[in-house]
C-alpha cells in the first residue's frame, strides 16, 4: 500500500510540472519579420512585388498567409488569417506578437509595422 501511496504522489508531482512546463509554452512572443504566402515563402517576403505576389498567390493558387522570421528566415503557418491585413501588413517588415500554437504555427494577437 506505502509502494502505491508513493507511486501516485511522484505521478502527482510529475503531472504538475509538465503541466507547469505546458503553460510557461504558452507566453507570449515577438517575431519580427514578413508576411508572405505559403506558395512562395520566403521569396519576395518583404518587398512591393512580393505583396503583388502575395495577394496574386491567395486569390488564384488558393494560398494562405505565412509569416517568415526575419533572423531565421523560418516559415510560420498564421493560425488566425483574419488577424492579418493584406492593405497595410504585407510588403514590409512587421512585428507579430503572439503565441505558437505548435512548433510552426502562430496564434497572431497583434501586428504593427517593423523598421521603416
Amino acid at each position: 500500500m506505502r509502494k502505491a501511496m508513493s507511486l501516485i504522489g511522484l505521478l502527482a508531482i510529475v503531472l504538475t510540472i509538465a503541466g507547469i512546463t505546458f503553460a510557461a509554452d504558452e507566453k507570449t512572443m515577438t517575431w519580427t519579420g514578413y508576411i508572405s504566402d505559403s506558395a512562395c515563402g520566403v521569396k519576395n517576403a518583404g518587398t512591393a512585388a512580393g505583396k503583388q505576389c502575395t495577394l496574386q498567390c491567395l486569390k488564384q493558387k488558393n494560398a494562405s498567409l505565412v509569416f517568415i522570421d526575419a533572423k531565421s528566415k523560418k516559415v510560420m503557418k498564421i493560425e488566425n488569417q483574419d488577424s492579418v491585413n493584406t492593405d497595410k501588413d504585407l510588403g514590409m517588415e512587421v512585428n507579430v506578437t503572439g503565441k505558437m500554437a505548435d512548433a510552426d504555427t502562430i496564434h497572431v494577437d497583434k501586428i504593427t509595422m517593423g523598421k521603416m
